[in-house]
Parts: structure tokens; sequence; C-alpha cells
């Protein structure tokens, strides 16, 4: 007899990082052309208080719920906070810069980075989780470090791991513990809000973008279990799934299928943010006069085992085969239709439909458009085409089912497990019965194929 595997609790945190900004790979190299760059981007960064109470931040974090596809009530990012935002909501928590940093030096448990002392603050629940895992900091002499520039100097150094080895240079070793601190504080979190013991998680899966490894093993990895050793979880195995920007999906799927045939009671989906993607659009903002809105980093951390709670079917997973054909409807034919007519369900039978939710405020003025909103419409053109809406119903199918993007441009967290704590809470209070979580991956940009790749699944109670 298998074992329904549900989703027991989620959460997601946001880090506003203004200063790494200027270690984001796109900024970072425009900044080698020309240096003048660094202050036109460091004066256009955001304050705290004004990242912590932008609108698609605070829906991160659940202190505002989603936002219809069609809100008319951008810009978003020119309305300042009238009152200071919370830093936690019914989603995750907001971190400042500084307590991020103490994050990161408590996670470096190699000792190739120095941040000097940071102080994450008191009184709490953020400051208790940061101040949890500094125990562990390690330090020692750093190898050929190099600086972390800041809007005022330097944020601090960070070495080599191995003299020599690109896999272990200064950069991307900031990059990979930026990733680790993120889905640590997020994991953290979910434990705090979920009250339950570490050691009773089996398997810490992370679905993140980094690539950790040697330049023998250059995606090496297992970042799960390195996330697992920071929060306690002692009793956890660990290991990581790649797929760009679909991985969550993949890895929820495999979550649950080792709950269902019971090699493990609980396992934990994690993501950490992507320290690249800072600044990626920095262009764009500069150029439409605009703050820098690529200025946090997100993680993500769901649980998957037995008990109560929203399951997932496992057996109407959708996948993108070898086969079938790259366009927006063929992904979405196979990846929203196909899995939901194999179980007998339409498109009117989902209460909510998630796909890549990129900010759309971060994304626009780079000419990359409104994610979210393509995505969102060829799914309805498809309903109605197949019959199973009315054309007259696509506007109603848009504004009820589907959601204003809201999260950073880090695809693995912008892609739908982003939505799946307010899925989750909406699920509790008896308001909705059904979710899909469909995600797709850009594997082209690895050079090894030309194809892409995705997956859905469904979640219901």
């Amino acid at each position: 007899m298998t074992t329904r595997a549900t989703v027991l609790h989620g959460s997601q945190v946001l880090a506003h990082v203004p200063d790494l900004v200027l270690s984001g790979s796109k900024p970072r190299r425009e900044i080698a052309k020309d240096p003048a760059l660094q202050d036109r981007i460091a004066a256009a960064l955001r304050e705290d208080a004004d990242a912590r109470g932008y609108l698609p931040n605070s829906i991160f974090i659940g202190t505002e719920v989603p936002r219809s596809l069609q809100d008319p009530g951008r810009p978003w990012w020119s309305e300042p906070p009238e009152v200071p935002a919370p830093d936690a909501g019914d989603s995750g928590a907001f971190f400042s810069q500084e307590e991020f940093l103490a994050a990161l030096s408590a996670v470096d448990s190699v000792g190739v980075l120095d941040v000097g002392e940071r102080a994450p603050g008191h009184g709490t629940m953020q400051a208790t989780v940061v101040e949890r895992i500094t125990a562990t900091a390690t330090r020692k002499e750093l190898i050929e470090p190099v600086d972390i520039p800041s809007r005022a100097g330097s944020l601090g150094r960070v070495g080599w791991g191995y003299q020599g080895d690109e896999a272990l240079s200064p950069h991307v070793l900031l990059e990979n513990l930026a990733t680790k601190a993120t889905a640590v504080l997020a994991l953290n979190h979910l434990i705090d809000r979920a009250d339950i013991d570490p050691a009773s998680i089996d398997f810490v899966i992370s679905c993140s973008e980094e690539a950790v490894g040697d330049r023998y093993q250059r995606g090496g990895g297992n970042l799960g279990k390195a996330i697992a050793e920071m929060v306690g979880a002692r009793m956890a195995s660990g290991f990581d799934i790649k797929n760009f920007c679909a991985a969550p999906v993949p890895a929820l799927v495999v979550a649950a299928s080792l709950v269902e045939t019971g090699v493990a009671s609980r396992v934990a989906v994690v993501a950490g943010g992507s320290l690249p993607k800072l600044g990626m659009k920095f262009q764009g903002h500069l150029a439409a006069q605009m703050p820098v809105l690529e200025d946090c980093l997100g993680g993500v951390a769901v649980l998957v085992g037995r008990g109560d709670g929203p399951g997932i079917r496992l057996d109407a997973v959708g996948r993108h085969r070898v086969g079938d054909g790259i366009s927006p409807p063929a992904m979405f034919t196979e990846l929203v239709f196909e899995p939901l007519a194999r179980v007998g369900l339409s498109a009117s039978d989902v209460g909510v439909f998630g796909t890549e939710l990129h900010n759309p405020e971060l994304t626009e003025p780079q000419g990359s458009g409104d994610v979210p909103m393509r995505n969102y419409r060829t799914i309805a053109a498809l309903a109605a085409q197949r019959g199973e809406i009315d054309k007259e119903e696509s506007t109603t199918f848009l504004s009820e089912k589907c959601f204003a993007g809201f999260a950073p441009t880090q695809g693995h967290i912008a892609s739908a497990i982003c939505l799946l704590p307010h899925i989750l809470s909406s699920m509790r209070d008896g308001t909705l019965k059904r979710a899909q979580l469909a995600a797709k991956g850009s594997l082209f940009l690895g050079r090894m194929t030309s194809t892409s790749d995705g997956m859905s699944v469904l979640v219901e109670v």
C-alpha cells in the first residue's frame, strides 16, 4: 500500500543585498569595460526600507497576497511604503544585507570568506535563525583574496578554494556561498515556523542553479547535504537536481516519489538564490531611470512527507519529452493539458495555474516582456482551442486562475514553486481545491543541446 505524499510546509526568504549587485555577472563584466558604471549603478540601488516595502517582495514573503494578472496598479516601484513594512509574513521572511552577510559568513565551513564581524540583529525570528548558524563559522588565512565591492569601498574579501582551479575561484565561491546561505535561511525558517525537529528530515534535495564542484567535477554537487549539515538535519542525506530553471518541479516529484515508495518520511526541497543574476537587467533599469530592482536573492524551502496536507499527484506529472516541440504551445500542451487529460480533468477543474512568475518590472525595461502574461495567455488560448473553456471566458480565466509575476529574476526561484506557499494557504482555508505547477528549463543555454525541458505537477486536497 502506498502512502500519499503531501506538501507539509513551505517557506521562502528574500535577502536584500544591494552591494552584491556589483558582483552580479552582468554588472561585473560591464564595469570591467567601463569603470564609471559602478557609480551609476551604486546611485540607483535601493535602500532597505524601499526594497522591504516593494509590493512584489511583500507578496513573495506573504505580507501581501498575489495580484491578478491584469492588476492595473503598476508601476509598483514608484510607490514608496507609507509605513515600515513588516519583515515576516505568511510565506516567509525578509533579511537585510547585514543579516545576510552574517549568514554568508556562517555557512563558510572551510574559511574562504572574510566579511568581518556582522551583527544579525536581536529579538526577531530572522536574527534567531542567523545567530543559530553562526556558531559553525570557520576562519583561516585566505588564498590570494579579492575584494567584494560595495557602494562604499569593500564588503570584505573572498579567496581561492584551491589556487588556480577556476571552478574554485573567488567569484565562483562567493556565488556558491550565496546560494548556500539563502537556502539555509529558507530551510531554517521553515523548521522554525513548522516547529519540527531537523533530525526528522531524511533527505535534503537542492534544486539551486549554481553547480558546486572543482576543476575535475565542475558540477560535482551535493549542495543538498551541505545545507542539511548547516540546519542540524543530522539524520539526512542529500543530493542535487539540476534542470536549469525547471529544477524545483522535478525536485518535488522526486521528493514525493521517495515518500510514496517508503524510502523516506520527510524530504526537504530547497533552492538558494543566484548571485550571478543580481543586476542582470540593470541597463534597462538605468535607461528607464528606475532603481536597479534586481537587488534581492531568493530562497525557497518545501517539506514533503506523510501527514495532513495537499497531496502531490504522481499520476498527473507532466513532462516534456525529447520528441515534443519546443514552441510555447507545444510545451504547454504537454506540461498543462496532457497530464490533466490523463487523469480525466480539464483546465476548468484547476483553480490556480502556476508557471514562471518573473516580476515584469524587472524584465520589461530590458525588452524581455511580461513572461507570466505571455505564458498564461498561451495556456488560456490553448484551453479555448481545446474547448475546455469558452473563448469568452479567457479574460475570466486570466483574472481568476493566473497571477502577476512577483519573483526575482532567478529562474528556479521564479518557477512555479514560488507560488506554493500561497497555494497551501488557500487550500488550508478551503478556498482552493486544485493547483498545477509547471516549470520550463532552457537546456540550450548549456550548449549541449538545442532543446528545452519542462515538468509539471498537480497539487490537490
